[in-house]
């Protein structure tokens, strides 16, 4: 009896152990084995551009709503008009330090996006400009224009006639870095230090000042 008894408790044991092996062989560490509500897992993925009737009008692409920021970006305050952008010639500065790194990516980007216009040296020859595509592209040299960093950045926003808005393509900080380039290829062209070179003797003169009017302290023992 009583080995009846335990060959019965061995196969139970061995039922067991291969009905575990069978489910644990079957788990997915990387998705549920069971989902009761399946679309709270599954995400649906739109065409972009497509036709849907979830959306209004049936359109997935859809202007974000009124208010709203996206993430990582630097609100504007300066408005897309004439005014808007003398008025940031007249105030806005760049928030980032003159360096060789900033003026590196500055030229690498304003090759990419400015070059094919403005040239490489910044005299309005690109290769758009020689082809006749585009004429009249002014020198950042030439006489009487009104070259600053503000400026450079509102219209890099904005745009400004022919040249379209290249918000979408950089960002704030690449925007600043390429007006850096465009401020050292305006020095090159009217034959002035890089900006660079004019940014350290300024931090120079500044030191130097501060160092002039600080007081003098009475180091004699009474």
């Amino acid at each position: 009896m009583s080995k009846t008894t335990n060959m019965k408790t061995l196969i139970n044991i061995g039922i067991t152990i291969i009905a575990s092996a069978t489910m644990v062989s079957c788990f997915n560490d990387k998705k549920p084995n069971y989902q009761y509500f399946p679309n709270m897992y599954e995400p649906v993925g739109y065409d972009t551009y497509g036709e849907y009737e979830i959306f209004p009008n049936q359109q997935e692409a859809m202007t974000p709503p009124e208010n709203t920021v996206p993430r990582g970006f630097t609100p504007y305050d300066y408005e897309n008009s004439t005014a808007g952008l003398e008025l940031a010639k007249a105030e806005l500065k760049n928030p980032y330090e003159v360096t060789e790194e900033n003026l590196t990516v500055g030229n690498q980007l304003f090759t990419i996006y400015c070059a094919v216009c403005h040239g490489d040296k910044g005299d309005g020859k690109g290769i758009l400009a020689t082809r006749e595509k585009f004429l009249g592209i002014p020198s950042f040299g030439d006489p009487g224009r009104n070259i600053v960093p503000g400026g450079i950045y509102h219209v890099e926003t904005y745009g400004l006639n022919a040249m379209g808005s290249y918000a979408s393509q950089t960002n704030e900080k690449e925007r600043w870095q390429i007006a850096m380039h465009v401020m050292d290829l305006k020095a090159a062209l009217n034959g002035e230090p890089g900006i660079l070179e004019t940014s350290k003797a300024s931090a120079a003169v500044d030191s130097t000042a501060v160092e002039t009017n600080m007081p003098e302290t009475n180091t004699a023992s009474e």
